[in-house]
């Protein structure tokens, strides 16, 4: 059976670095024999979370029922059933975008949080792998250390129980009005998307 790839994008910008890295991920995922599936938050209705806790209150592994009725449920139904995901969004305002935000604050059903206790316990073992994508203006190395992107990226994919397995930072983005990807970075992108296709 073949291995199932989702990849979560939260780009402002249709055609952009950001969907050119994912796309190219997931065509090496494909032409290691995985299945894949895209997801771009511009096109769902995910609501705010509310921060209600009504999700961390039962116990067990499997995630919290949110009182919410909008994407989000089919969304993690998706990642529930992936064998590896891809995260990508690229910076703004030196960390992901609103639109990765929310979505990244919907992720409290993987947390296991009942009144009285003192912080979450998370309720996976991260385990399937994950591939991390960002952008910036910036030189990818001043980007990793001056921005919270990657952290937020690795805490989302922990979250819902990948390991990081791979991250593609692409620096100076901004320098050119038609996006594009160097050669390396189209590799490193083909790259991992067949390592999350191996497992």
């Amino acid at each position: 059976m073949a291995r199932k790839i989702v990849a979560v994008s939260g780009s402002y910008r249709r055609g952009g670095t950001i969907d050119r890295a994912v796309a190219e991920v997931l065509e090496g995922a494909r032409e290691a024999g995985a299945e894949t599936e895209l997801v771009n938050l511009l096109d769902k209705n995910i609501g705010f979370c509310d921060n209600c806790r009504g999700c961390c209150q039962p116990s067990g592994e499997k995630r919290g029922p949110c009182v919410k009725k909008d994407d989000m449920a089919a969304i993690l139904d998706s990642i529930d059933s992936a064998d590896g995901i891809v995260l990508a969004a690229p910076v703004n305002c030196f960390n992901v975008t609103a639109i990765f935000r929310r979505f990244m604050e919907r992720m409290m059903p993987y947390a296991w949080w009942p009144w009285g206790a003192g912080a979450p316990r998370m309720r996976l073992k991260a385990r399937r792998p994950a591939a991390l994508i960002t952008s910036s203006a910036m030189p990818s190395l001043a980007g990793r250390v001056a921005t919270g992107a990657m952290r937020a990226l690795k805490g989302t994919a922990r979250a819902a129980g990948f390991r990081p397995a791979g991250s593609l930072f692409i620096g100076m983005s901004s320098m050119k009005r038609e996006p594009s990807l160097t050669a390396g970075e189209l590799k490193k992108a083909r790259s991992l998307g067949r390592r999350l296709a191996a497992g």
